[in-house]
């Protein structure tokens, strides 16, 4: 899977990589429910990171389409929540 960080780049993503992000994603989507500030930087950060450490960076020249985008992680709760979609911000 192709995964976009906004204002980052690209990152290929491994299938079997995708549940502990899920769970991760379903962490920043409870902080969103909640609207802890907080809890929610802490959280998507942490999202964040885990797909930089698992994915292989894509050269910045590519072009291929990604199939998940992310928020930054300067994203405001306002501006995450109108990311989610029935399954948070990564499905599955």
């Amino acid at each position: 899977m192709i995964v976009r960080i906004m204002g980052e780049g690209q990152v290929q993503i491994a299938d079997g990589d995708l549940d502990t992000l899920n769970a991760l994603d379903s962490e920043v989507e409870k902080a969103i429910e909640v609207g802890d500030e907080a809890i929610f930087r802490t959280k998507l950060h942490a999202l964040l990171d885990k797909v930089r450490h698992v994915g292989k960076a894509l050269p910045d020249d590519s072009l291929e389409p990604s199939e998940l985008i992310l928020p930054p992680a300067d994203a405001s709760i306002e501006e995450v929540r109108e990311m989610l979609g029935d399954s948070g911000l990564i499905p599955g």
